[in-house]
């Protein structure tokens, strides 16, 4: 088993998207911090997943094609766009994975790949937020959209 830190935008929608994909053993809905100058909490999720079933590169590219990952977000702001890496190997991936999705949309890349410096989850009730309410407002305008997406462009991982 291994994990990965991922911000972009709501940890609800994040939350909801590696949720949706097999592999992914547990979500953790939280916020999430880097060394300095990335210190201030961020809202992500921690992914755990099993590598014999889907890998990081992929787990990076539902990622970014999934948020605003070339967005105007606040660098330092809540709803950074990051990668939160915990060794040199995955920091790798994700730099690499940035860098395709860069250069194939010929648009400057603005998600940032940082060192995981600590985590502390949401309160309860946000907790597994759009399976808890899948018919939510926001769950329909902003969740769903994306989970088409999965089920559209990587079937082969997405759970049913």
């Amino acid at each position: 088993m291994q994990k990965i830190g991922f911000g972009g935008g709501c940890h609800w929608c994040t939350e909801g998207v590696f949720q949706a994909l097999r592999g992914v053993v547990e979500v953790e809905q939280g916020f999430i911090q880097s060394d300095a100058p990335w210190d201030a909490w961020s809202e992500g999720v921690l992914v755990h997943f099993d590598p014999a079933i889907i890998n990081l590169g992929t787990l990076a590219e539902v990622h970014l094609r999934t948020h605003s990952a070339n967005g105007t977000y606040s660098p330092g702001g809540r709803y950074r766009s990051a990668i939160y890496v915990f060794d040199a190997h995955q920091r790798q991936t994700a730099v690499l994975m940035i860098d395709h999705i860069a250069n194939e949309s010929g648009a400057p890349a603005r998600t940032m790949v940082l060192p995981f410096g600590g985590f502390k989850p949401s309160e309860a009730r946000y907790q597994n937020y759009y399976r808890s309410n899948p018919g939510r407002p926001f769950c329909r305008r902003y969740i769903d959209p994306k989970l088409d997406y999965i089920r559209r462009n990587f079937a082969a991982i997405a759970r049913p």
